[in-house]
């Protein structure tokens, strides 16, 4: 089994950076690629942003390219989002998630998931 914990969220204005981070934990964790979901009020959940955990490779939602940056740190079984220049609708719950087979953009194939973090931007 596999636990996630997300930290990092809170209360920023618009234009400010949040650093958000996922460590993971259990007997055996070895993903394939672990991601950034996130859920805005009366939204559905949706994909923002995934890297492979060997690689390095990283795929972004157009929503936020160029602002936010994924990040792993294999040692630590930590993955990282940071985010800059942030916008009220970025508010949302961020939910990092872990996928043992796949490096996707599909949020539904994720395996393990944390149980989030809130974030809220002011304008």
């Amino acid at each position: 089994q596999v636990q996630l914990v997300e930290t990092g969220g809170g209360l920023v204005q618009a234009g400010g950076s949040l650093r958000l981070s996922c460590a993971a934990s259990g007997r055996t964790f070895n993903p394939y690629g672990m991601g950034w979901i996130r859920q805005a009020p009366g939204k559905e959940r949706e994909f923002v942003a995934v890297i492979s955990w060997i690689r390095g490779k990283t795929n972004y939602a157009d929503s936020v390219k160029g602002r936010f940056t994924i990040s792993r740190d294999n040692a630590k079984n930590t993955v990282y989002l940071q985010m800059n220049s942030l916008q009220p609708e970025d508010t949302a719950v961020y939910y990092c998630a872990a996928d043992t087979s796949h490096y996707s953009l599909n949020i539904w194939q994720y395996d393990y998931w944390g149980q989030g973090t809130q974030v809220t931007v002011s304008s």
